[in-house]
C-alpha cells in the first residue's frame, strides 16, 4: 500500500513537471507556500524599497510632505506591478476613498496563475515630513506574507513597547515604565544609565519621558519613524535598545513583521482617537484593552521585510546621488530561511551612466 502511494505521488510529480509546473507551484496554489516563497521573494522586495527611497530621495528637502509621499507611493506601485505575485494591500495608504493607489484592499502585481498569494503591508515614506525636511531616519519600508499573514490594524493609534532579542519575553507592557526597562538593563548586563529609549516627540509623551528619564534611562526624541527605531532596537551598535510610547498601529504591524524576523518583541494595544475608529477596531475584531504580540501581529509563517534609507538613519544610510545614477543602504529579511541582508547598490538610472565605486 505504501509503495502505490509513493508511486502515485512521483508520477503525480512527473505530470506537474511535463506541464510545465513545479511542486513550489502546486504549493503556491494550494496555500501551503514554505520557505519557497521567501527565496523567491527577498531580491524583488528589495527593489521595491529602493525604487520608493530613490523617488522620494529626489524630491526631500522642498519642504512638501504630499510631493514627497506621492513620488514614493507611484514608484512602490510600478514596481509591486511588475513582481511575480498575486497581492492585496493590508497595510497602505489608507481607505480607497482616501488614497488614489496602495490603498487598503488594492490588488498588485502581475496575479497569473502560480503567482504567490501575498498579504503586503507598505509604507512607501515612513517620515514624510521628515523627508521633506531631510532629517534623519527616514525609511521606505514593506513586508509580505502568505494570506492571512498580516494583521490589518485599522488606521489609529497603538500603545507599543519594542525590546531586542535579549529582552523578548522578559517585559510586560501592562508593567510601569520603570520595571520594563530594569528588565531590559538585566538582559544586557547593563545598568539603566547605560540605555536608551526611542520615544516619538509628541505632547501624549510628557508623563512617559519624565518616568523614563527619572530611572536614569537616556531618551532619544524623534519627529516621525518608528518602524525604523523598532528595527534599530533589535540590531546591535545602533545604541537603541527600547521603543515605548504611542504611535500609528499600521506601523505596528510593518514593525512585528521585523522584529519576529529579528528575534525581538512588539507588545502593543490599540488606542483609538475617537468613537468612528473604536467602532472600526470592533467591526475588525480587535479589542481595545487587549495587549497583542509580536505573534498576533505578524502571525505568518513566511514574511519577507524590506527596508531603505530615503535620508541618513542610526541603521542604514539615505540615499546619494550622482550623475544619471543613485546608491541606496537596505536591509532585508526573511522569516523561515533566517536571512538577515544588508545591501549596499549602485543604480545606474541611465544610459551611459558611469560611477567610480567607493567603499
Amino acid at each position: 500500500m505504501a509503495n502505490r502511494e509513493k508511486g502515485k505521488k512521483e508520477a503525480q510529480v512527473r505530470d506537474n513537471e511535463a506541464n510545465g509546473k513545479s511542486e513550489v507551484k502546486v504549493a503556491q496554489r494550494s496555500g501551503s507556500l514554505g520557505p519557497e516563497m521567501e527565496r523567491a521573494l527577498v531580491m524583488d522586495t528589495v527593489r521595491v524599497t529602493e525604487e520608493a527611497a530613490i523617488a522620494a530621495s529626489r524630491v526631500a528637502g522642498k519642504g512638501d510632505s504630499d510631493l514627497v509621499d506621492q513620488a514614493g507611493t507611484d514608484a512602490m506601485r510600478q514596481v509591486l506591478n511588475k513582481l511575480d505575485i498575486d497581492g492585496e494591500i493590508v497595510i497602505g495608504e489608507g481607505e480607497r476613498d482616501e488614497a488614489p493607489m496602495l490603498y487598503i484592499g488594492e490588488r498588485v502585481g502581475l496575479r497569473r496563475e502560480g503567482h504567490w498569494p501575498v498579504d503586503i503591508a507598505v509604507d512607501p515614506v515612513e517620515g514624510t515630513s521628515i523627508t521633506a525636511r531631510m532629517i534623519n531616519n527616514a525609511v521606505a519600508v514593506i513586508a509580505l506574507a502568505e494570506k492571512g499573514g498580516l494583521f490589518k490594524a485599522p488606521d489609529t493609534y497603538m500603545e507599543k513597547l519594542i525590546v531586542g532579542p535579549p529582552a523578548a519575553g522578559k517585559v510586560d507592557l501592562s508593567w510601569p515604565a520603570a520595571a520594563n526597562l530594569r528588565a531590559v538593563a538585566m538582559s544586557l548586563d547593563r545598568g539603566l544609565e547605560d540605555l536608551t529609549v526611542v520615544i516619538l516627540d509628541r505632547p501624549r509623551h510628557a508623563e512617559l519621558i519624565r518616568e523614563v528619564r527619572e530611572t536614569g534611562v537616556r531618551v532619544k526624541l524623534i519627529g516621525d519613524g518608528d518602524v525604523i527605531a523598532a528595527l534599530a532596537a533589535a540590531v546591535r551598535g545602533t545604541n537603541v535598545h527600547a521603543v515605548m510610547g504611542t504611535g500609528g498601529a499600521p506601523e505596528g504591524v510593518l514593525a512585528a513583521a521585523a522584529l519576529k524576523c529579528l528575534g525581538g518583541e512588539i507588545q502593543a494595544r490599540f488606542r483609538p482617537r475617537n468613537d468612528k475608529e473604536r467602532e472600526r477596531l470592533e467591526k475588525m475584531g480587535a479589542h481595545e484593552g487587549q495587549i497583542y504580540t509580536t505573534e498576533d501581529l505578524a502571525p505568518g509563517e513566511n514574511i519577507v521585510f524590506s527596508a531603505t534609507g530615503i535620508t541618513d538613519g542610526d541603521l542604514l544610510r539615505g540615499v546619494k546621488f550622482f550623475k544619471d545614477g543613485a546608491r541606496t543602504h537596505s536591509v532585508t529579511l526573511g522569516y523561515k530561511t533566517r536571512v538577515v541582508r544588508f545591501s549596499d547598490a549602485v543604480h545606474l538610472l541611465e544610459d551611459g551612466a558611469r560611477v567610480n565605486i567607493q567603499i
